[in-house]
């Protein structure tokens, strides 16, 4: 009945050196962070920033995005299952990583970051955002590897079957829908900012990745499988729930009125 589509075998284990692993997830995690790194290096060297300051958001950043990602899958997802064995949710490796809460995670240090660097919570947020969509390109790249967060069944010719997660049927990839849609938003992004010469409307980088971040989650958990059985039941599942006041927010941010510039 279905003759075309993609089979999907690749192994999620690169190579192993006695009893390490090294998994192409947890290198496509890294590398987000590392290529971050340069290109966050190019905005402050551009506006004649410390390199110092850059390093203490780095590890504000690497902290946020790892403890809220995995606290907010424990208390989003699986709160049951993780209360009844408290120490599992240490074991990061066996995965669990959710999105908005790493969201929610930056959010809050970066606060911290602004307040304690004496920037504006919007310049610290303008520039992030920029590699974060970068970096959720990475992470789908990461879950497809994984061969996991798949979509549903499908007959398009570019249908993957997901092998190792037991599949037979071919289903949308939608990590990689989710991937490109992030690389687009990078590209948008980082364009925007030296078009604007490093020098944007506060808020407005912001405020256009929230939209369009969480517009493109919100559309696309539709083609997804549900992540856990509670969501079978629901119109709308935990993420696209997630997802409305991140938009909301944006849209607010974007349209919010701004005091003009006092001439100096």
């Amino acid at each position: 009945m279905i003759s075309c589509f993609i089979t999907w075998d690749v192994s999620p284990l690169i190579f192993s050196v006695g009893p390490i692993n090294v998994r192409w997830y947890g290198v496509l995690f890294a590398m987000s962070f590392a290529v971050g790194y340069v290109i966050m290096l190019r905005f402050f060297r551009k506006e004649n920033l410390p390199e110092a300051l850059l390093d203490k958001l780095s590890m504000y950043m690497l902290i946020a995005t790892v403890v809220g990602a995995r606290l907010g899958h424990v208390l989003f997802y699986e709160p049951a299952s993780y209360l009844a064995h408290p120490l599992d949710i240490l074991k990061i490796w066996q995965g669990g990583l959710a999105s908005h809460g790493a969201a929610i995670g930056i959010l809050a240090a970066l606060y911290f970051f602004a307040r304690s660097s004496k920037r504006t919570y919007f310049w610290t947020l303008d520039r992030i955002v920029i590699v974060v969509a970068l970096s959720g390109f990475f992470i789908r790249i990461g879950n497809l590897m994984n061969s996991e967060i798949y979509g549903k069944l499908t007959d398009l010719p570019w249908g993957f079957v997901f092998i190792r997660a037991g599949e037979t049927l071919p289903r949308h990839p939608t990590q990689i829908y989710e991937a490109l849609s992030y690389l687009a938003l990078f590209a948008y992004l980082l364009w925007y900012y030296y078009h604007k010469d490093g020098k944007p409307r506060e808020g407005f980088i912001f405020g256009i990745f929230l939209v369009v971040l969480f517009s493109a989650r919100f559309l696309l958990e539709f083609l997804k499988e549900p992540q856990v059985n509670f969501e079978n039941s629901m119109t709308l599942n935990m993420g696209q729930l997630l997802s409305i006041p991140f938009v909301i927010a944006g849209l607010f941010i974007i349209f919010r009125k701004v005091k003009p510039e006092q001439p100096t």
